[in-house]
Parts: C-alpha cells; sequence; structure tokens
C-alpha cells in the first residue's frame, strides 16, 4: 500500500471513507483535521463521539491511519465494556 493521505481505495472508495461510513452506521459523529507539526509535517486529528459521552481523540501522520487508531480504539473499549459485564 502506498503511504499518504489515505487515497488507497477498493473499486474507487477509500479505506478512512469505508471506516468513517461503519462509524456513523454505529451511531458515532466524528471528525478528522490535517494541521501541520513544528517540524513541518502532516498531522491528522479525528474524533468520534456518541450522545452516551464517550469520545475518542486520535492523531496521526497519515489520513488512513488516523481512522484505523479511532476505529481500534473504539472497538477495544466496546469488548472492554463487555467483558466487564461478562465477568
Amino acid at each position: 500500500m502506498a503511504k499518504g493521505d489515505g487515497n488507497q481505495s477498493v473499486i474507487g472508495v477509500k479505506y478512512w471513507e469505508l471506516i468513517a461510513d461503519n462509524l456513523s452506521k454505529a451511531g458515532w459523529s466524528w471528525g478528522c483535521v490535517a494541521t501541520v507539526d513544528r517540524d513541518g509535517g502532516t498531522l491528522w486529528i479525528a474524533d468520534a463521539h456518541r450522545d452516551d459521552g464517550k469520545r475518542f481523540v486520535v492523531r496521526a501522520d497519515e489520513k488512513l491511519t488516523v481512522f484505523v487508531e479511532l476505529e481500534s480504539a473504539i472497538r477495544a473499549s466496546v469488548r472492554k465494556i463487555k467483558s466487564a459485564y461478562t465477568g
């Protein structure tokens, strides 16, 4: 996979768009911004939140990576909650 802004795609759909769509379908509101760090590199920041108060914020140097990390953080939290209830 090529490095860059997350433009890797499957049949014209970018992978980060698939993740974002899945987050939306699961009830998450999300946002993503790019900024320049002090060394001149691009820094991507994404967040997701729901009405139940859950909120996640992640940062990465690639757009695709920031969405993968966001999805991973949410999944890990959900697994932790489920295991707490199932013992």
